[in-house]
């Protein structure tokens, strides 16, 4: 049973409410109840918000380096450091959700990612029709994950450097795509082919090699998917750095509706 938890005050950095009107904004503390257990998230909320209509909403799945339990350390690095630098780009609510210590995101990591998902969406007034999963590095092999279990639900789905097949260096607790694990590429691709879908990875990344993400790039091509794939030369891990701080990615993200069901 999930439940919310009151609010936090606010964390360092985030704006005061906005004069008049009451309403807070900037980089937001909230909790939220998986299993009895009390879990700490951020919710960015941009200056010119009111919930007088519907925002756009992304999803923001961190890498390993940011786990924890301090509900802070996930907006430091990828979409939030471009949020803090680029918030003209982003007229959009995100949420940050912190994975636990010694866990990664697929498994039960996901549901407390899904419940301040849900959360945020009921108290900002989100857009289900403009619904963005993102993910870096282990936030990346996240996303497919819950990518893959509710394709409909997702407007458009933005990944650096993530992964889809096991690695030794990478367990996780479920597998990306359950099943043959020789066929999880060609089935994660036909499950996301009327998605749009933005990869991007460094060429020289010794962390996460970019096996998967080229071979998902062809299968998506060869099922003529609405994806891309930008891979940066001499680029090691930190590809997310290019792709968040890119205005053309921001444009591209904001321009993805669901379609019509």
């Amino acid at each position: 049973m999930l439940a919310l938890a009151s609010l936090l005050s606010a964390a360092p950095g985030s704006r005061a409410p906005v004069p008049g009107r009451g309403i807070e904004s900037g980089f937001l503390n909230r909790t939220i109840v998986v299993d009895g257990v009390t879990h700490r998230y951020q919710v960015y909320v941009p200056a010119e918000y009111s919930p007088k209509r519907a925002w756009p909403v992304v999803l923001c799945l961190h890498g390993s380096g940011e786990r924890g339990t301090d509900g802070l350390l996930q907006t430091e690095i990828g979409f939030g450091t471009a949020l803090r630098r680029h918030a003209d780009r982003y007229p959009l609510i995100a949420v940050f959700p912190q994975c636990p210590p010694d866990t990664r995101w697929p498994g039960s990591s996901s549901r407390i990612a899904l419940a301040a998902l849900d959360a945020t969406m009921r108290e900002f007034h989100g857009d289900a029709d403009r619904l963005y999963l993102t993910g870096l590095s282990m936030g990346g092999n996240g996303a497919w994950y819950l990518a893959y279990r509710d394709p409909s639900r997702w407007a458009a789905i933005l990944v650096a450097c993530g992964w889809v097949r096991p690695e030794d260096r990478h367990p996780t607790a479920e597998p990306v795509v359950p099943g043959d694990e020789s066929a999880a590429i060609e089935t994660l691709a036909g499950r996301l082919r009327h998605v749009p879908v933005w990869q991007w990875h460094g060429a020289s990344d010794d962390v996460i090699a970019p096996a998967d993400s080229r071979a998902l790039a062809a299968a998506f091509d060869s099922l003529g998917a609405p994806a891309r794939y930008t891979e940066l030369p001499g680029v090691g891990h930190g590809s997310w750095e290019a792709m968040y701080a890119s205005s053309e990615v921001a444009t591209w993200l904001l321009a993805q509706h669901r379609p019509p069901r």
